[in-house]
């Protein structure tokens, strides 16, 4: 994955309200976890922006994104749940852009990309 710009105040808000005082991975994933699941407003229309192998989701399509998954099942990266059928599905939040959602939503889910785009893990 390619870098994207550094960008300060993304990374104090990630530093200083995400993963504060978060001394390993684990910590890591529940303040991620946490953050994503109190500040995303669910239920909320996302578009695919990427395909991936381990999701049935093409590019282009839309879903009604209406939560998080359980904890976990957000140990390597943060998953949601959408509408599938008569079901829901976990997907990869990375493979989402929500523009139609709250103000707060959209920062939530471009914090996440940004994060997982600058090449940073749960270490």
């Amino acid at each position: 994955m390619s870098k994207v710009k550094r960008d300060e105040e993304r990374e104090d808000r990630i530093t200083m309200e995400i993963v504060v005082d978060a001394y390993g991975p684990e910590e890591q994933v529940m303040g991620w976890y946490y953050y994503l699941q109190d500040t995303m407003q669910f239920p909320f229309t996302a578009v695919c922006a990427s395909k991936r192998r381990i999701s049935p989701l093409k590019e282009g399509a839309t879903v009604d994104v209406v939560g998080m998954t359980p904890e976990d099942e957000c140990e390597k990266e943060m998953f949601v749940e959408i509408r599938w059928e008569d079901d829901t599905l976990a997907v990869p939040l990375i493979q989402l852009e929500a523009s139609e959602a709250d103000e707060e939503t959209q920062q939530a889910i471009a914090d996440w990309h940004y994060w997982v785009n600058q090449g940073y893990e749960f270490e």
